[in-house]
């Protein structure tokens, strides 16, 4: 019997159902991925190109609009996460989507969308890159939005605000705006959006004193410029960028992966007379066929899939709950992880030039964007399999050992990227621009180099990075996972596993912490709020993913007493028939305070690893222990 009354048996029986649940998730080609579910900006976006692509079809158009209706809350709005806030932006493009899907002004829900948005400042209060939709068929000015020269392109590495500055997904985006930004295209379409509009004055201009007072002045230059531009540098700089967008489309089509720069560079190569038969053209649209989903709610886009990491997390989870390292489940993910290492250089080249390639990246193809935090948790699955490819390992460390950064810290996929004057730029204002290094990466890596033997001196930086990291309350700020309970999950047990004494002072403060935020329930649980607001750091809605976070930390630091236990009666009590828990509140993070993510595996996957750890069935165990 547990502390909390649970009896272990019961706790046993969860993680064997659990357990077969996640090996039933498998593809046959050994590869796990969970739906990635984001908000309906991104298949508001996807019928607006479709539309100006002219592929547009009234099937796919019914379908989405189901989605998009589905999702609209009770005051009209449509928000960025589930639960969260009205979001002005989201709710304009979905009224602008479904508009062109067929409803009507007048219908009620779209009365309603109506009332909220003029209510909250109308079109006039939304951010660029909605009007930038806006624009491109007539309904927002060209004149009214932040000009993005193509000749950013020809900005040497080392000048302030070239697309090196920006980071990887930022940069993809940039290049493919500026493309769309000299043209200032417009595709006619038969609706208007007047009843939006409340006819809202300008913000005052910044003062010259301050960067965004600047930059401000410097976009009314570039307007004038705009009407007429230096012709053959104009010319050089979009056939320099039409380059630089081809050379980086990926096997599956996308670029990078991810939806923002994929439809950008769409747009962009079709204004550069790529017909809808090109090569990169039609690879772009087949290729957005594999992120499309269909069913009886409705079709949706996934902005991103996670297959490398969703296997690479599944692999270690079994491991720790006592899958055997040679079962067919994980020497078929192990073949499928090791084949997906990238043997080619990428962006991250441009500052580490003398870096030999490896790396692993999130997606199915993603050649150009390994990313840090992808390559330590496949060399994590690896130590925990005890894989026999040691070149793998050893390029996958050395890979790792050169993208630290300078302060001792890694970032995502660059190193340094850290030049936060790209986000004083009145064209970006929406979402993260720059790619610091953040403590969740930071963990990843220090327990991967710590456990596979990677150096010493890397480590020591890392951990030293870390603990001046460490919030004033004890917890750890969390980029891609929500938020202070993500962060703190990844970091304890990275330090305990790099060697650092449970009993050290970060550590008790980490625990305390997590205590002190554990739910009535049991569970844990953070609203996406917190990244704006404090209030909400380390409160909301329990969840099994976040519960999971906690119990990862709870246990590498050797507690297993009341609030452990009654975690773990949390995931006992919670869990569905069909072995996973049900988990609507977004846990992921694309941009802190803009962009979420429902990662639909790690409701599973979290889980399994902190049930098995707590019954020690795996290879996993806490020096603490």
């Amino acid at each position: 019997m547990t502390p909390a009354g649970v009896p272990e048996a019961e706790v046993r029986k969860c993680l064997f159902r659990a357990t077969d649940a996640l090996v039933a998730r498998q593809h046959v080609e050994g590869w796990w991925k969970g739906e990635l579910e984001t908000n309906v900006t991104i298949d508001a976006e996807d019928l607006l190109l479709r539309e100006f692509l002219g592929v547009r079809t009234e099937a796919q158009s019914a379908a989405t609009a189901r989605w998009i209706r589905a999702k609209q809350r009770t005051d009209g709005s449509w928000a960025t996460f589930h639960g969260g806030p009205a979001d002005l932006s989201t709710t304009v493009e979905a009224y602008v989507a479904l508009r062109l899907a067929g409803d009507r002004a007048e219908d009620p829900h779209l009365r309603a969308a109506a009332t909220f948005i003029t209510g909250a400042g109308g079109v006039e209060g939304t951010r660029v890159f909605t009007k930038i939709w806006l624009a491109l068929f007539g309904l927002w000015s060209w004149a009214e939005i932040p000009v993005l020269p193509p000749e950013i392109v020809f900005l040497p590495s080392w000048m302030p605000l070239n697309i090196y500055d920006f980071a990887c997904w930022a940069r993809q985006t940039i290049v493919a705006l500026a493309v769309v930004s000299a043209h200032r295209p417009t595709h006619a379409i038969e609706l208007t959006i007047d009843e939006l509009r409340v006819g809202a004055t300008p913000r005052p201009r910044p003062p010259l004193t301050t960067w965004e007072g600047r930059f401000a002045l410097l976009d009314r230059l570039l307007h004038r410029y705009e009407h007429r531009p230096v012709r053959w540098l104009r010319r050089a700089a979009l056939d320099r960028a039409e380059r630089w967008i081809v050379a980086r489309q990926e096997a599956d089509g996308s670029w990078g992966g991810i939806q923002p720069p994929w439809v950008y560079s769409l747009i962009a190569l079709h204004l550069r007379g790529h017909a809808l038969d090109h090569p990169n053209v039609a690879a772009g649209l087949d290729g957005l066929d594999g992120f499309t989903i269909e069913d009886a709610e409705g079709r949706r886009i996934e902005a991103c899939q996670s297959p490398v990491w969703d296997t690479a997390l599944a692999v270690t989870a079994l491991r720790d709950a006592g899958t055997a390292s040679d079962d067919e489940v994980l020497a078929s993910a192990m073949a499928y992880l090791l084949d997906q290492e990238v043997t080619v250089r990428g962006d991250w080249s441009v500052r580490r030039p003398e870096l030999a390639p490896s790396g692993w990246a999130f997606e199915f193809e993603n050649d150009h964007y390994p990313d840090v935090d992808d390559t330590a948790e496949v060399l994590l699955a690896i130590s925990a399999t005890g894989s026999a490819d040691r070149g793998a390992v050893a390029r996958g460390i050395a890979w790792l050992e050169g993208m630290q950064c300078s302060d001792g810290g890694w970032a995502s996929f660059d190193v340094d990227n850290t030049r936060a004057l790209c986000r004083t730029l009145p064209f970006c204002d929406f979402g993260e621009l720059i790619d610091p290094p953040s403590a969740d990466v930071t963990a990843h890596v220090i327990e991967a180099l710590a456990l596979l033997g990677g150096s010493r001196t890397a480590v020591e930086r890392g951990i030293t990075w870390l603990l001046n990291a460490q919030e004033p309350d004890g917890s750890w700020f969390g980029r891609w996972g929500a938020n202070h309970v993500y962060g703190t999950g990844a970091v304890v047990p990275a330090l305990v596993a790099a060697g650092v004494d449970p009993a050290h002072r970060s550590i008790r403060r980490a625990v305390a912490w997590l205590e002190a935020h554990q739910a009535a329930d049991g569970g844990w649980g953070e609203d996406l709020r917190s990244y704006r607001d404090d209030a909400y750091r380390g409160r909301g809605h329990s969840t099994a993913s976040q519960t999971a976070w906690a119990l990862l930390a709870l246990l590498a630091a050797g507690e297993r007493g009341e609030p452990t236990a009654r975690g773990v009666g949390y995931l006992v009590a919670t869990q569905g028939d069909d072995g996973s828990w049900d988990e609507p509140w977004f846990t992921g993070t694309g941009f802190p305070g803009d962009f979420y993510l429902n990662y639909h595996l790690y409701r599973l996957v979290f889980p399994v690893t902190a049930l098995g750890r707590y019954l020690g069935e795996g290879r996993w165990q806490s020096s603490a222990s």
